[in-house]
C-alpha cells in the first residue's frame, strides 16, 4: 500500500521561509516522478515543482526562484524550500508521484490529473 506523508507546513509572514518534506513508502521512491502541488481555496491544484528520477527539474513559473524541490532516494524523501514565501503562496500543499514508465514530458507537465499517488496535504498560510 503507498502512502505518502507530508509535513512542514505553517503560518509564516511574508517574505519567510518553510520547508515541507513528504515521506513515502510502499513505493520505489527512485521510479517516480515526484511532486508538489497546491490548491488554493476556490481554485484548481497546480503543479508547483516536479522532479525526475535523474533529478531533472521544473517548476511554475509562479515560483521559478524561490522555490527548489529535491529529494533523498535513501530515505524516500521529497522536499520542498520555499523562499520569500508571498500571500498568493498560501494554499494546501499535496505530495505527488507518477510512475516513471509514463516519461519525462508527462513528469514536466505537472498536470495532477496523471499523478498516481497523493498525501494527505499540509497547509501553508502566509500572512501579510
Amino acid at each position: 500500500q503507498v502512502q505518502l506523508m507530508e509535513s512542514g507546513g505553517g503560518s509564516v509572514q511574508a517574505g519567510g521561509s518553510l520547508r515541507l518534506s513528504c515521506t513515502a513508502s510502499g513505493l520505489t521512491f527512485s521510479n517516480y516522478c515526484m511532486g508538489w502541488f497546491r490548491q488554493a481555496p476556490g481554485k484548481e491544484r497546480e503543479g508547483v515543482a516536479v522532479i525526475a528520477v535523474a533529478g531533472t527539474r521544473s517548476y511554475a513559473d509562479s515560483v521559478k526562484g524561490r522555490f527548489t524541490i529535491s529529494k533523498d532516494n535513501a530515505k524516500n524523501t521529497l522536499y520542498l524550500k520555499m523562499d520569500s514565501l508571498k500571500p498568493e503562496d498560501t494554499a494546501m500543499y499535496y505530495c505527488a508521484a507518477l510512475r516513471w514508465s509514463r516519461g519525462w514530458i508527462v513528469c514536466a507537465g505537472r498536470e495532477a490529473s496523471n499523478f498516481d499517488y497523493w498525501g494527505q496535504g499540509t497547509q501553508v498560510t502566509v500572512s501579510t
